[in-house]
């Protein structure tokens, strides 16, 4: 069966892309050969005066190029002769005799966009689902099909460059406003409406490639003069350096391409291919690319250990806590029109958890994401309780109280006791074993940990726990459900801290030591903040709280022993009353409003050694990622963590370990075993026992093994 039909109305062509068992539409090889066939037979039926591009998709337009084939590019070159085939794709799509109008309802993304500006005509639905973007830098790329070129021509070049180096995606209302769309219309009329537009070009009473570019005398300063067009170029790529400290090349790629652009078309179009080519071949779009399917193939994971494991559905949730973490779980829960009940000891503080809700929701209307009666609509689903009111009648119940295990165990018996029978309950505990809290219950199968990240509506992943007496359908319906509330979710087995807390505290760890060694708060944050992480370490603790790291790091302690040893400088800080952000004291200042400043001087005199002496940015980094990395792999040599594709996702969805490296088992790969080995017995050598090789570790060393295969396409 073919992608694209052709009916025709009246003289006009309605060519309609529905790609054949696939819920997205995608430009593969065999899509960019129907479309070369069909410009053909428009520009040979006379009869056919215009033409309509419309998607045969419920709720998207064209997601982009297909991804897969961007695996077969084994230089530079390929990857610059396909950006060129699809120039020329594009650019006759654009010269057609029969002018195309593109009627856009739902994504319209990538190489989809691109096809677009080249029609000369555009409009899209005004529905929530109808967003256009050019995402390419998510994966180390830019727009590789004229998108750098025709882009600011479009709609100027600030908006064109906020576009491409974010990959942000932009609404429908706003892609009017920027001149990215010509009009917007119903979804019940995009299709008469395009039919009439076709017509209007084909006899001219509409012009061909109208510019809707806005912004008047300011854009024309900063756009059609080189001063105005240098300024601008030159603050984009300060902000990219800044944003990205130089890890991603592809950003500035987009942006040499874009300049170039300015010196002719021809020139233009020549500098994207080559570009593109060479950002194809980096480390860093291989890595990215990596996430990008290793997530893919996560989605189509039950997590369940048996196969035939089916999810339950989850329509009605419990929620015991209406603190930070449980009113965080509710905000997302309502989002995706689940009901919510919401429990705490007394109603001040379930009331505290729904003001709570409110304010998520309101971020979203602010930032039109959301209108509000939808926001009011989303808010009526959330109740409360003081007792176990409505608890008879819930799916599921995620406990998210105070950590610690009498607490958790006087609840968990609680709930039991109204919940219906084929409830679950879920822990969202960070550090305590499942198989601890279940003990308390007298159905442990139908008990599982569900652990969020804070703040629960921006984190991405979610950690799902099981021991061995969960059953497989409680696993999958803890997946399917975090799935559904729009989470990366990874599947670990039972073990105090699980996989993301656990890899994460001996980096923290090692932080400490650091500061006790004399390394400055700044120069230990910036060390790793070049080597990718969004924030440093002990930024990170600030972030989180020092009181609630200080007891996750005493539970790791205690299950591992001298290895994961807190630091004396975090004890001793700790120890001061400091907490952090929320306490507005901690490594930083804050002001009233809880805004980070500068370092807080006077942390150092509750140090050992409070004098200061620098220490190499290079073993800053060397000992920090190190550390991670080896817990990961004892991680994996435990089964705690399932596979390294797993390992991965987690550390860069729940603690932001830098995406451009892939994860710690990829990094691992591209720097060799053997020689993380050796460097992690040199660091051993000087602070045992803390950088002992993992087992694992020095038996792929001796092997000269890898966690993923060298050479195909990404392990799923």
């Amino acid at each position: 069966m073919n992608a694209l039909t052709l009916t025709v109305d009246d003289g006009v062509g309605i060519v309609t892309f529905d790609a054949p068992g696939q819920a997205l539409n995608i430009i593969s090889r065999s899509v960019r050969n129907e479309f070369i066939a069909l410009f053909q037979q428009l520009d040979a039926d006379p009869s056919i005066r215009a033409a309509v591009l419309i998607s045969g998709k419920p709720d998207a337009f064209i997601a982009g190029a297909d991804i897969e084939e961007f695996l077969d590019w084994k230089t530079a070159a390929q990857a610059e002769s396909a950006s060129r085939e699809g120039h020329a794709l594009l650019d006759r799509l654009e010269r057609l005799r029969t002018p195309v109008v593109a009627a856009i309802h739902g994504a319209c993304l990538g190489g989809g966009l691109e096809a677009s500006l080249a029609c000369p005509w555009r409009i899209a639905t005004d529905h929530p689902k109808t967003v256009l973007g050019l995402p390419e830098v998510q994966i180390g790329l830019f727009p590789g099909a004229g998108g750098t070129q025709r882009l600011p021509r479009t709609i100027g070049l600030q908006a064109a460059l906020d576009m491409i180096l974010t990959g942000r995606n932009v609404r429908a209302k706003k892609a009017l406003q920027i001149g990215l769309v010509h009009e917007l219309v119903h979804p019940a009329i995009l299709r008469d409406v395009a039919i009439l537009r076709a017509r209007e070009l084909a006899d001219g009473s509409r012009k061909r490639n109208a510019r809707l570019k806005p912004g008047g005398l300011r854009n024309a300063l900063l756009d059609d003069n080189p001063v105005g067009r240098a300024m601008v170029l030159r603050k984009a790529r300060e902000q990219v350096l800044t944003r990205t400290k130089g890890n991603y090349p592809a950003p500035l790629a987009a942006i040499d391409a874009v300049a170039a652009g300015f010196h002719g078309r021809e020139h233009g179009f020549r500098e994207e291919a080559r570009r593109f080519g060479e950002m194809a071949m980096t480390p860093v779009c291989r890595e990215l690319i990596f996430l990008f399917f290793a997530t893919a193939a996560l989605k189509k994971d039950t997590g369940a250990p048996s196969a035939g494991a089916e999810a339950q559905p989850v329509e009605r949730l419990g929620i015991l806590g209406a603190g930070f973490m449980g009113a965080g779980i509710a905000s997302v829960a309502v989002q995706q029109g689940a009901m919510v009940r919401l429990k705490d000891a007394d109603l001040g503080r379930v009331g505290k958890g729904i003001a709570a809700v409110s304010a998520v929701l309101q971020e979203r209307v602010r930032k039109r994401q959301m209108t509000r009666q939808e926001m009011a609509d989303r808010l009526s689903l959330a109740g409360g309780t003081a007792d176990y009111s409505g608890f008879g009648a819930v799916d599921l119940v995620i406990e998210a109280v105070f950590e610690d295990l009498a607490v958790k165990h006087a609840v968990l018996r609680e709930v039991e006791a109204v919940i219906p029978d084929h409830a679950i309950v879920a822990s969202n505990t960070s550090t305590i074993p499942i198989s601890r809290i279940a003990d308390a219950s007298h159905r442990p199968e139908r008990v599982v940990g569900m652990h969020f990240f804070s703040p629960v509506h921006k984190m991405p992943l979610l950690e799902v726990i099981t021991t061995p007496r969960t059953r497989p359908d409680v696993v999958a319906t803890a997946v399917a459900f975090g799935r559904a509330l729009g989470k990366t979710v990874i599947v670990v087995n039972d073990a105090p801290g699980f996989y993301v807390n656990r890899i994460l505290a001996p980096y923290l760890n090692e932080a400490g030591a650091l500061l006790d060694a004399g390394a400055p708060v700044e120069a230990i944050d910036a060390a790793m903040e070049q080597f990718g992480f969004p924030v440093g370490p002990l930024t990170l603790l600030d972030e989180v709280g020092l009181d609630i790291a200080s007891k996750s790091a005493a539970i790791l302690h205690e299950a591992f022993g001298e290895r994961l040893a807190p630091a004396p400088a975090m004890r001793a800080i700790v120890s001061a009353g400091r907490t952090g952000r929320k306490g507005k004291s901690g490594f930083y200042t804050y002001d009233a409003t809880g805004k980070k400043g500068a370092v807080d001087a006077s942390v150092y005199s509750l140090l050992a050694t409070p004098n200061r002496s620098p220490i190499p940015p290079e073993e800053i980094r060397q000992r920090c990622a190190l550390a991670l990395a080896n817990e990961a792999v004892r991680a994996l040599e435990e089964g705690v963590v399932r596979s390294p594709r797993d390992g991965d996702i987690g550390a860069v969805f729940g603690i932001g370990f830098p995406p451009f490296r892939g994860g710690p088992f990829r990094w691992i790969d591209a720097t060799g075993a053997a020689r993380v080995v050796s460097e992690l017995e040199d660091l051993a050598a000087r602070f045992a026992p803390r950088f002992s090789p993992a087992e694992l570790l020095l038996s792929m060393a001796r092997r000269g093994e890898r966690f993923y295969p060298a050479e195909g396409r990404p392990v799923g």
